[in-house]
């Protein structure tokens, strides 16, 4: 069913990048004022303006209608700690312990006074 819906999310997605491209800018319509290419429209008179419009609002809900049927679905997929049965303080402080105790443990060197970068402090 995840993936139906992705799928679905997907071609929802490229089909808004379609319309957006195919409409066009508030400049381009300073032409037709003049009677350039009025008559020769597909969608009428007025143009493929509010076709497209809508169609671009349809296509949206549905991305957002998809968005969070996907975030239900990633919802029921987390795990969180109350789930594991663990206390959050419980598990913090074994993360911790167990970092602890996987560090290197650096053996301290004396340098020479004279070799030091930083002068002694006095």
């Amino acid at each position: 069913m995840e993936t139906l819906v992705l799928a679905i999310h997907v071609l929802l997605a490229a089909g808004i990048i379609a319309l957006v491209l195919l409409q066009q800018g508030k400049g381009a319509e300073a032409g037709a004022s003049f009677g350039a290419g009025a008559s020769q429209t597909v969608f009428g008179s007025q143009g493929s303006g509010s076709f497209l419009g809508r169609m671009t609002a349809v296509l949206a809900v549905g991305l957002f209608v998809t968005s969070f049927v996907l975030a239900v679905f990633a919802k029921d997929k987390a795990t969180s700690v109350t789930d594991a049965g663990v206390p959050a303080a419980e598990l913090i402080e074994s993360a911790s312990s167990q970092a602890q105790e996987e560090l290197p443990v650096l053996e301290e060197q004396s340098l020479p006074a004279g070799d030091a970068d930083v002068p002694p402090a006095e």
